[in-house]
């Protein structure tokens, strides 16, 4: 059996036409337009906008408001977020082309990732409190200062996946495959809580 190839990270977008860079946008400012390609929003709300069936390929939103949208049939391919509020936002509604995304000091407490093919995603610096990522691929996923207390982990990918600098996390090592993950000795209290085990 061949081993399986390391997944490629993808390169966040940095560049975008001055036309494209657009700021305090509200969910208005979206009708008429089904795509968006390299778009930089800035200090936007779209808090619970219906934003199904929308394309946004090579975009950055940056301290933008998205908590509680709707993301039925929503392509997000090589999106990143910076410093943006996605309380409750349900990834897994996503369209599962050519999904990707990068999170950089964002709130995503109680989003859903459940079922997402998601290897190398970067979490940097985020809030991902009763997070769901159950049934998830997180293969080689770097969890970089991130908080992950009540997060949920069941039959989760998480191969390779780096946790050395998270906290708070819960993961049974019986039904999340965990090859090549990486922790701290503090962090395995986490993985082997359900044993019972004292470690000192």
């Amino acid at each position: 059996m061949k081993p399986r190839r390391k997944p490629a990270t993808l390169r966040k977008p940095t560049r975008f036409p001055e036309e494209n860079v657009v700021e305090r946008w509200d969910a208005r400012h979206l009708l008429g337009q089904l795509e968006f390609d390299e778009y930089h929003f800035i200090n936007c709300e779209f808090g619970e906008a219906d934003l199904s069936r929308l394309r946004f390929t090579d975009c950055r939103f940056e301290r933008c408001n998205l908590s509680a949208a709707k993301l039925a049939g929503t392509a997000l391919q090589n999106v990143a977020f910076d410093e943006c509020k996605l309380l409750g936002l349900q990834f897994t509604a996503c369209r599962d082309m050519l999904f990707g995304v990068h999170f950089d000091q964002c709130q995503l407490r109680y989003a859903s990732f459940a079922g997402r093919t998601m290897p190398a995603t970067r979490f940097m610096d985020c809030n991902l409190e009763e997070a769901d990522f159950a049934d998830a691929d997180l293969s080689q996923a770097v969890f970089q200062d991130c908080i992950l207390a009540g997060a949920v982990f069941q039959n989760t990918r998480l191969v390779g996946a780096d946790f050395t600098s998270a906290s708070g996390f819960v993961i049974d090592p019986e039904t999340n495959p965990l090859a090549g993950a990486r922790f701290t000795l503090h962090g395995l209290l986490g993985v082997v809580a359900k044993f019972g085990l004292i470690v000192e």
